[in-house]
């Protein structure tokens, strides 16, 4: 167990010297000693934000990925259960996963069994190959686990072009379990809904509920800090229903796909409300036989402050 009332320093010193000096701290302390893992300057600092009694979050950058983020650009979640521990989203990499892994072990000795993916992006599954490795079942969409057999191999090389060393270790892991629109799962003392709502903002997205504490979190559904993103494939009026649908289980504490836990209104405000202005928008060009050039005239100076 952490003792939380030491601190160790470790000042520059050769590698034979500073073995001497953990010794000593064994010695000193009379018990075994653990290092919390940001003395070690780790590739990844994880900043776990505590949504629940059981429930965390690391929320990463709201800005695209890039090698100073390592692609941590969307939340990493966890649920704890008293028979384990179910993570929402794998990571972009495997040495991502591994030191969310790391921050979880911390938190808790009970043992990651579950990783449920959102989707089929980069940032969502990538980090698969190291959970894998755990044993862990990883838990799918349909839709996404197609989404990653056919375009996961472009997702990596994206992800090791910009990654570079950071990627290291990565590779392409399909889910072991997949389902159509609903999964429960059992934590223990802690049951819990996988929930694929329609078609959305990509294939296969799904949200994680907990009905006893009426949490969500929404993944790609819901955006409020930072621009949604619109792809061919997005569904927008698909997107819109979703999101009512999962508004309907009226949750009153809901972890977006990126930036900090909101509620449902503020979702609502700068996903739904962003979707129903662009189609109005697009509606009005399609019945003047605009094209595509008018489309970029679209005044979006309401949306300006969400980060892209």
């Amino acid at each position: 167990m952490l003792n939380r009332g030491v601190r160790l320093t470790i000042f520059p010193c050769s590698s034979g010297c500073i073995r001497h000096w953990l010794r000593l701290a064994v010695l000193l302390f009379m018990g075994p000693l653990l290092i919390n893992q940001a003395s070690a300057e780790p590739l990844y600092p994880i900043r776990l934000v505590r949504v629940a009694d059981n429930v965390y979050s690391a929320i990463g950058a709201t800005g695209p990925p890039t090698y100073e983020n390592g692609g941590h650009n969307n939340n990493l979640s966890f649920v704890i259960g008293s028979e384990g521990v179910l993570v929402f989203n794998s990571g972009d990499s495997y040495l991502l996963a591994k030191a969310f892994h790391q921050a979880i072990k911390q938190l808790t000795p009970v043992p990651v069994r579950w990783v449920a993916i959102e989707n089929a992006q980069g940032h969502a599954m990538l980090g698969n190959s190291y959970w894998a490795e755990q044993g862990v079942t990883i838990i799918a969409q349909r839709d996404a686990e197609a989404e990653i057999k056919a375009h996961g191999h472009q997702a990596l090389a994206r992800m090791l072009t910009r990654n570079r060393d950071k990627g290291e270790g990565t590779s392409v892991a399909l889910p072991t379990e997949v389902f159509d629109q609903r999964k429960h799962l059992s934590l223990g003392d802690v049951e819990v809904e996988l929930i694929n709502f329609g078609p959305a903002h990509s294939p296969g997205d799904i949200s994680l509920w907990i009905p006893a504490q009426s949490l969500i979190i929404t993944g790609d559904l819901a955006f409020h800090q930072r621009m949604l993103a619109i792809f061919p494939h997005t569904d927008t009026a698909g997107w819109i229903s979703a999101f009512n649908q999962m508004a309907a289980l009226q949750p009153q504490i809901l972890v977006p796909g990126h930036g900090e836990p909101t509620s449902v209104a503020e979702a609502r405000r700068w996903t739904v409300g962003y979707l129903e202005f662009l189609r109005a928008e697009v509606g009005k060009i399609l019945e003047n036989d605009g094209d595509l050039e008018d489309a970029y005239d679209i005044d979006q100076s309401d949306y300006a402050h969400l980060h892209a």
